[in-house]
């Protein structure tokens, strides 16, 4: 019989004011997740997504992005994790081939993502570099926010639709192409 799908599986799209605690508090599930995961990781454990941008609107819920050389792990790194409040989602149900993706809960609520990805590929840097060029440039980061308050509005009980449509805009921010 198939376990029920939990409710932090479809959260609404909520778009909060910045709140200066997280970076504060990626930066202590940062430390948690190396010290969990040390064998597998080939990189430091990264705060990624709108939360790691100072002054960003964002979804309440922090993006970390950590490298590892062999994707198929994920099912051993799933154990690791379980006790510590993380939840697997398969590659079936992610549907992004590039990263296994893991979502930590907290009070039945999403409260973090964990990006596995490699190293090096051109979605691990598209990561870095939007996040990077929010950072430097406080009118780019203002007309995200706009979009993504709107966004959050029109998508509100589709997570997908709304990442989806935020897609042009980042690729447009940094010159990349999906690949």
């Amino acid at each position: 019989m198939a376990e029920p799908v939990p409710q932090w599986a479809f959260e609404r799209v909520t778009v909060i004011e910045p709140d200066p605690d997280w970076a504060g508090r990626a930066a202590e599930l940062s430390e948690q997740l190396g010290g969990l995961l040390d064998r597998w990781l080939t990189t430091e454990v990264h705060h990624i997504g709108s939360t790691a941008v100072p002054g960003l609107a964002a979804k309440p819920i922090l993006d970390l992005m950590a490298g590892v050389t062999d994707l198929d792990q994920a099912p051993e790194i799933a154990v690791a994790l379980t006790g510590h409040g993380w939840h697997y989602v398969p590659p079936e149900l992610d549907a992004r081939p590039c990263r296994r993706h893991f979502v930590h809960v907290v009070g039945g609520h999403r409260h973090a993502h964990l990006h596995l990805m490699r190293p090096g590929t051109a979605d691990w840097q598209r990561h870095l570099d939007f996040r990077d060029r929010l950072r430097a440039d406080p009118a780019l980061r203002d007309a995200y926010a706009a979009l993504k308050q709107r966004l959050a509005t029109e998508h509100a009980d589709d997570r997908e639709a709304y990442t989806e449509a935020k897609s042009a805009f980042i690729a447009g921010a940094i010159g990349w192409r999906s690949s």
